[in-house]
């Protein structure tokens, strides 16, 4: 594997797991076995009242430099962190919400092979990939998949979880945050109205996450470039300017950040495996993972050919590795993994090269155009801002 080609996280000290060991120190687990953030001085934590973590979905550091020259979030970055691999939704929102990286909760991508129920998934929906009910609803926990625990009953503090309504109530947010109280908001501006609300309720010092991710929806269809994300980052910042002012003497440490960045894709850097016959027909299951990170399971005896044609053919524009390599070397974490990782990477993860994509379709699904992505490892989508305020 090219390392300069490709960005891994900084677990040692400068990825959003640090962040989470930090604030897990804080409110008084300190059983993390990732070090705090770097840069991040315990006594700031210390001094804080109440504490609230604000994710931006998509708000990649490289991205709010672009976009939000003049903004409130940019005049309060104080660093840049990495996420978590693959810098995606799903691998970097359960770290925040169990704070351990993927190595230990075993998400990862949106696309997942479980063994456990014979399927490839939608992980966070928790619907299987063509659709169709929730596995919840034939009597299948989340428990069963996600069984790392959230980090809320760990935190010797009330906790409060602050979500967009159309899934403040889903199977997973039910699974992950566990004792905290749920809320549902429609808009920034009530987001950031309900995280004030609670912390002037407050009788004792409270832990506050708050998630927004229409930006994500809009850098998907339109692309992070695009004029629509820019005056979406502009009316976040306005009620986050507003959020301060609100809060302003009451003890609350704020720290904003993102789950990961994004790159645009042009619809003439997208790779279709189904016009490559020769490498389709050794999969076994579909692609798993994500557009810039996919995972491949092969048929019985495939690996060197396909590891061969996968790189005479499309080597200009991904590298094909082990999947067992990026396990040996920690690009999913730290320490002991999750007993069924090694079976939701495949045997061989395709690493997307500059802007290009991979995708493939089952059947009933329509093919998809993504504007922009992430779950790559390019700086755009790996490094995330730290911004931090203490109004």
């Amino acid at each position: 594997m090219t390392e300069r080609a490709h960005l891994p996280p900084h677990y040692e000290g400068g990825s959003i797991v640090n962040l989470m060991s930090s604030l897990r120190a804080r409110f008084g687990d300190p059983s993390s076995a990732y070090p705090t953030l770097a840069d991040l001085p315990v006594q700031r934590l210390a001094a804080a009242r109440h504490v609230v973590l604000l994710v931006i979905d998509g708000l990649g550091d490289e991205l709010l430099a672009r976009i939000g020259s003049a903004s409130t979030l940019l005049a309060h970055r104080e660093q840049r962190m990495t996420s978590v691999f693959p810098p995606t939704t799903a691998s970097a929102v359960t770290t925040f919400m169990t704070g351990v990286a993927p190595q230990q909760h075993g998400l990862t991508g949106w696309f997942m092979y479980l063994r456990e129920l014979g399927s490839v998934s939608a992980v966070l929906p928790f619907v299987p990939r063509w659709g169709g009910a929730p596995y919840s609803s034939a009597g299948v926990s989340p428990a069963a998949i996600i069984d790392t625990p959230g980090i809320y009953a760990r935190l010797r503090a009330p906790c409060h979880v602050v979500l967009p309504a159309y899934i403040a109530d889903s199977d997973f947010s039910r699974h992950v945050c566990g004792p905290a109280v749920r809320h549902g908001c429609g808009s920034p501006a009530e987001l950031f109205d309900r995280v004030t609300q609670i912390l002037r309720a407050a009788a004792a010092p409270t832990f506050v996450y708050a998630y927004w991710s229409e930006l994500d929806r809009l850098a998907h269809q339109h692309g992070p470039s695009a004029p629509e994300v820019a005056r979406h980052l502009r009316t976040v910042d306005a009620a986050f300017a507003t959020f301060l002012e609100d809060l302003r003497g009451s003890g609350t440490l704020v720290l904003a950040t993102a789950d990961h960045g994004f790159v645009d894709t042009p619809p003439e850097r997208c790779i279709d495996i189904g016009a490559h016959p020769q490498l389709a027909d050794m999969l076994l299951l579909p692609l798993c993972g994500e557009p810039r990170t996919a995972y491949c399971y092969l048929r019985p005896g495939c690996a060197s050919a396909f590891e061969r044609t996968v790189t005479d053919v499309l080597g200009d524009r991904l590298e094909c590795v082990p999947s067992a390599d990026l396990l040996a070397h920690g690009w999913f974490g730290q320490g002991p993994a999750h007993p069924e990782l090694g079976t939701r990477i495949g045997e061989y993860t395709l690493l997307l090269r500059e802007d290009w994509i991979i995708r493939d379709c089952v059947a009933g699904e329509r093919p998809f155009r993504l504007a922009g992505v992430h779950g790559g490892t390019s700086t755009a989508e790996m490094y995330v801002p730290l911004c931090v305020a203490m109004p």
